[in-house]
C-alpha cells in the first residue's frame, strides 16, 4: 500500500480509526530524504495493520504547530485518534518496524 499524503484539512479524519502512522517532513530536509524509503517499505509489509501517511510541514503549517512539533523527520503514532507515540529523528526501517508491532499486535 502506497503511503498517502494528507493535509491539515484532512489530518484528523485520515488518522483517526487504527493504528495510523505520520511522518511529518520538508522537502529540504536530509534525514527526512533518508526517512522516507524506510516509511516505504514499512507500508508495503504492515499496511494491512498500519494506515501509513506523510504530511509536508511547509506546506501544512497548523498540524505541527498544534502537536508541538519543532523538529523533523517527527513520525506520531495514533491509535484510535489519540496519539500513542512520537518518534523523533532519522530511524531504521527494523526501529520502527519494531515501534510499530506493539500496537498492532
Amino acid at each position: 500500500m502506497a503511503v498517502k499524503e494528507i493535509t491539515d484539512a484532512d489530518f484528523e479524519e485520515a488518522t483517526s480509526k487504527g493504528v495510523t502512522f505520520t511522518d511529518f517532513w520538508a522537502t529540504w530536509c536530509g534525514p527526512c530524504r533518508m526517512q522516507g524509503p524506510a516509511v516505504d517499505q514499512l507500508s508495503e509489509e504492515m499496511g494491512d495493520k498500519v494506515t501509513f501517511t506523510k504530511m509536508d510541514i511547509d506546506q501544512n503549517p497548523e498540524t505541527p504547530a498544534h502537536f508541538g512539533i519543532m523538529s523533523i523527520p517527527t513520525m506520531m503514532v495514533k491509535k484510535d485518534g489519540e496519539v500513542i507515540d512520537t518518534i523523533i529523528g532519522y530511524h531504521p526501517k527494523e526501529q520502527l518496524k519494531q515501534i510499530l508491532e506493539q500496537y498492532t499486535d
